[in-house]
């Protein structure tokens, strides 16, 4: 099955065991982040309330799913040093944290031997996988998402996801560099 725009927010509230997040790009150029983006390389500062109008949906969202048992989980592959992007991410992941979501970074040369998907991506029980596609530049492309329900698709992210798990380092104790 593949559709070309699947309902994130649909697929989450659906989700009854678990929905993992893969990322792997240094730079995200996504445009309802630019703003808050744009702030942090001025002056260093990020919006880490909980209950700012940026982050009160996701926080929302994550904390309605979590509440139902859900586990949410995201894993980052990511180049080391870290471009300002990453420390962008890192700054604001304590909401993440905050929100539910169990965060784990993994440097990219720590993954070199895993086989990973060309695309980052959201798995939901184990049972859908929905691809995130981005240009170069780190906007979305289109189409923007993919969702593939097919055994062996799903079983190779699944592979994927718990491979970099397994050698990833939890937020808390993950440093920059």
């Amino acid at each position: 099955m593949s559709l070309s725009r699947p309902n994130f927010e649909e697929l989450l509230e659906a989700a009854q065991h678990s929905a993992v997040h893969l990322e792997m790009r240094d730079v995200y150029g996504v445009g309802d982040e630019a703003d808050d983006f744009d702030e942090w390389k001025r002056s260093g500062r990020r919006d880490t309330d909980p209950g700012s109008p940026y982050w009160a949906p996701w926080v929302g969202l994550i904390g309605q799913a979590t509440a139902r048992g859900v586990v949410v989980r995201r894993a980052r592959v990511v180049s080391e040093p870290v471009t300002d992007y990453i420390r962008y991410e890192h700054a604001g992941a304590d909401v993440n944290v905050h929100a539910g979501e169990q965060v784990r970074w993994l440097p990219r040369r720590d993954a070199a031997t895993l086989l990973l998907p060309g695309s980052d991506l959201w798995i939901f029980d184990s049972a859908s996988v929905m691809f995130n596609h981005f240009g170069g530049e780190g906007d979305w492309a289109e189409p923007r998402m993919e969702l593939r329900s097919e055994a062996d698709v799903v079983k190779q992210c699944v592979d994927a996801f718990e491979a970099v798990w397994e050698r990833a380092t939890p937020h808390g104790t993950y440093e920059i560099r």
